[in-house]
């Protein structure tokens, strides 16, 4: 009885674990290693919504700097705060969004400026390229999140009704409000977009509410303009000293940039036409325009504003490290001229916008990793899954936020660098894309734009170098863990699918009724001198009587730094005699090692293939292999069949003389 308890208990228990494991690899196409291979789909994606939804997803993000913006600007430019922040909306709207509407309609999925820069490369020097990209993307959208829960944090702490008893607790709130928000993505992406909409709803009202409040008070208090007139004249002089003080500010407040990778990041929720096709989703493109339109204007209209009020309503003590208004000045605003009451309300919504700020940002993430690390071979197959790269990344969230001990002000180099160098490659990458189109006047404004990012980047490097080594970090990491995956997966199956042109699909259904035998030749000359002494050497190693029938299968490498592959198998007849088989494929043995499972699937038979050892150092070819797609060809197609197939007695033979 006691035997069968535990026996029922271990099948609960594997039940139990199995459900797990569907429901955390829920839309990864192919959870088996076994041929035909790991199949290179990705996720289903998600139903698309309204592009107006999807802008309150991104504009988690960008909304929310509404609650530290202000007060960075008065820090960073005192009483020019309103000029420098009319720079940064000139130049969000002059500049990052006609470039990531250029963006939208050269990757419209998701993939951003990364996608644009990877067609200009390739080789290995194109995929180490795109993982410093992916290097800066991480550290944005990580950042994000621990940056922006952090920042709720202070919020929280530094509300008068509740903060004092969460004093010294920041990092532990901190890591509550990150795994709440993991908890949200594991749930699922509808309730994400649900939820972004009610909060931006709410967030943009009371700020609505907070802003003519402010203004009814600057024009019913005329001393209050004029003593700041006064001031900017006594300060800076001239109106012209005033916009080049401002430039040079302008770095800054970069922060205010924040949201439009992310809102290009998120495209591929946009909802497009019905007409729309993958080749081309003109309505998603329209939707997403829309979208970053719509954000840049509102976010254009509230900085400006709230900077402006802000500026004369609140004395510049108060935004000193210590100060009420420090990293809450719409905050202060609000307790100050509409009450404790509605301050409180005011201050919640800020926690909770700026808690889900990371949404955006998460969702990001979990459409840029998958469509490069797994393809590139660099991370592990479950990687294409949303559940366990959400555990991976709030995990990874947790460990920033206790580095950094849950600090915005560590945190801000780190993600202005990100925010920058990725607007400074999307408008690189569309200054060549115009070029390209042979659009002179294009190419000429986008260039132009380009070259204010990237002085604007330079800039801030220079100020605050620690983003740069912050960033260098997650590049390390990322380039670091994607080698170590790929040496991993070094003898996986990469194929994906096999076509048999109809002379190759003949050649092999002429020999399904006998044994096929295949040898794998290298191919050089390709005279009959080549085939005929191949085809002797081989019957003389392995011992094969003279009517022995035989194909020759010859693989060109076209791109070594190429993971997965589609393989299409031309069949042609040489010299009058000789039957070949010729494949393009990244690597040679994952290419004969998928060709034979593929011949075994529909001819039922075991196919043979024939190899000749290959010389020198088996470090040296394993080398050649992992970079090259060449080297030590037999035993890797050996282990490659190995590994995909367990199962001895299916197996295709492989024959070394």
């Amino acid at each position: 009885m006691a035997s069968s308890d535990r026996a029922g208990n271990d099948a609960g228990g594997r039940t139990r674990h199995h459900r797990l494991r569907i429901w955390m690899l829920e839309g990864l196409a192919d959870m088996a290693k076994q041929q035909p291979g790991p199949h290179a789909e990705l996720p289903a994606e998600h139903p698309g919504r309204p592009w107006w939804k999807v802008m309150c997803l991104t504009g988690v993000d960008y909304f929310s700097t509404l609650g530290y913006q202000p007060g960075i600007a008065a820090l960073a430019a005192g009483a020019l705060s309103p000029v420098a922040t009319l720079v940064l909306v000139l130049v969000t709207v002059a500049g990052a969004l006609p470039v990531y509407r250029r963006v939208a309609e050269e990757s419209p999925r998701g993939q951003g400026s990364i996608a644009m820069l990877e067609r200009l490369l390739s080789f290995w020097k194109g995929k180490l390229f795109v993982l410093i990209l992916l290097g800066f993307a991480a550290t944005d959208f990580l950042i994000t999140i621990t940056l922006s829960a952090a920042d709720a944090t202070a919020h929280l702490v530094e509300n008068p009704n509740v903060g004092g008893a969460l004093h010294g607790h920041e990092v532990a709130v901190t890591w509550v409000l990150i795994a709440l928000l993991g908890g949200v993505f594991l749930k699922g992406f509808t309730e994400a977009i649900g939820m972004a909409v009610v909060l931006v709803g709410i967030y943009l009202a009371l700020n609505l509410v907070v802003v003519v409040v402010g203004m009814e008070h600057v024009l019913t208090e005329p001393a209050v303009v004029s003593d700041w007139t006064t001031k900017l004249t006594t300060e800076h002089g001239n109106p012209l000293v005033m916009i080049g003080l401002a430039l040079l500010v302008f770095p800054k407040l970069a922060l205010g940039l924040s949201g439009f990778e992310t809102g290009v990041a998120v495209m591929p929720h946009v909802e497009g036409d019905p007409q729309d096709t993958e080749a081309h989703p003109a309505g998603r493109i329209r939707g997403t325009r829309k979208l970053l339109t719509t954000a840049a204007l509102i976010m254009s209209v509230f900085l400006i504003v709230t900077s402006f009020i802000t500026t004369l309503l609140i004395p510049h003590h108060e935004f000193e490290p210590g100060g009420q208004a420090n990293g809450r000045a719409l905050a202060y605003l609000a307790h100050e001229y509409l009450g404790a009451g509605f301050g409180s309300v005011y201050d919640i919504s800020t926690i909770v916008i700026l808690w889900f700020a990371g949404a955006s940002a998460m969702a990001g993430l979990l459409n840029l990793m998958p469509r490069y690390l797994p393809r590139y071979g660099m991370a592990p197959h479950w990687a294409r899954a949303v559940r366990p790269m959400v555990l991976v990344f709030t995990l990874i969230a947790f460990l920033v936020t206790w580095i950094f001990r849950a600090s915005v002000d560590a945190q801000g180099g780190a993600y202005a660098t990100g925010v920058l160098v990725l607007i400074s490659s999307a408008a690189i990458a569309v200054t060549i894309a115009a070029r390209k189109a042979r659009q002179r006047r294009w190419t000429v404004g986008f260039a132009t734009i380009a070259t204010v990012f990237v002085y604007t980047t330079a800039a801030n490097v220079v100020e605050r170098p620690d983003g740069v080594k912050i960033g260098a970090c997650f590049i390390a990491g990322i380039i670091g863990l994607s080698l170590m995956s790929r040496a991993a997966r070094a003898f996986e199956l990469r194929v994906t699918r096999v076509d048999l042109d109809p002379m190759a699909d003949r050649f092999v259904r002429d020999m399904a009724h006998r044994t096929i035998r295949f040898i794998a030749n290298e191919p050089d000359s390709r005279d009959v001198a080549e085939y005929r002494d191949k085809l002797r050497q081989i019957r003389e190693d392995n011992d094969l009587p003279a009517e022995e029938d035989f194909i020759f299968v010859e693989v060109t490498v076209s791109d070594p730094s190429e993971f997965e592959t589609e393989l299409y198998v031309c069949g042609e007849v040489l010299h009058g005699r000789y039957r070949v088989l010729t494949l393009v494929s990244s690597s040679v043995a994952n290419a004969l090692a998928g060709m034979l499972l593929h011949v075994r699937d529909v001819t039922g038979q075991r196919p043979h293939i024939y190899f000749e050892w290959t010389e020198g150092n088996p470090i040296a070819n394993f080398l050649r292999f992992f970079l090259f797609g060449h080297g030590e060809v037999a035993p890797v197609t050996r282990e490659v069949l190995r590994e995909a197939e367990p199962d001895r007695a299916r197996r295709p033979h492989v024959h070394v003389g």
